[in-house]
């Protein structure tokens, strides 16, 4: 994901565009507490200057990656204080572990699976191997 750059401050709905979002996601995030408060025009218009823009690709970027909102606050440092490098790359691992304990799940989920399907007769049996295989198991 890229967010394009815009060289001055913009409204909450080109930041979202820039960043490929709904306008919702980056309400979403201010009401939480990612995105910080934005600074107002006179006329009480929200504007996000550049810095703005670079914290909503991080958190999307993270997002993308599978942190969780609790992991985007650390790398943030908006719960204590900005982590330090051996915080992050404790957390990564954490985050690291858990997404290859899924990917092995992915694995046994989809053998599991395509043997299910191997067994089925393309529809050609009074009885479904794969209903059976679900029922049983």
């Amino acid at each position: 994901m890229s967010i394009a750059k815009s060289k001055g401050p913009v409204k909450r709905g080109q930041l979202a565009r820039l960043a490929g979002c709904n306008i919702e996601t980056v309400r979403y995030y201010e009401n939480i507490g990612l995105m910080l408060e934005p600074a107002r025009t006179s006329s009480g218009h929200r504007i996000y200057a550049h810095k703005d823009q670079t914290r909503l690709k991080f958190i999307l970027r993270s997002r993308e990656l599978g942190f969780s909102l609790n992991d985007i606050r650390s790398l943030l440092g908006i719960e204590d204080c900005e982590p330090s490098c051996e915080q992050v790359y404790a957390l990564t691992q954490r985050h690291l572990g858990k997404l290859r304990t899924k990917i092995t799940d992915l694995q046994k989920l989809e053998t599991t699976l395509a043997n299910m399907a191997k067994n089925c007769a393309d529809g050609q049996t009074p009885n479904c191997p794969v209903i059976d295989a679900l029922t049983t198991q």
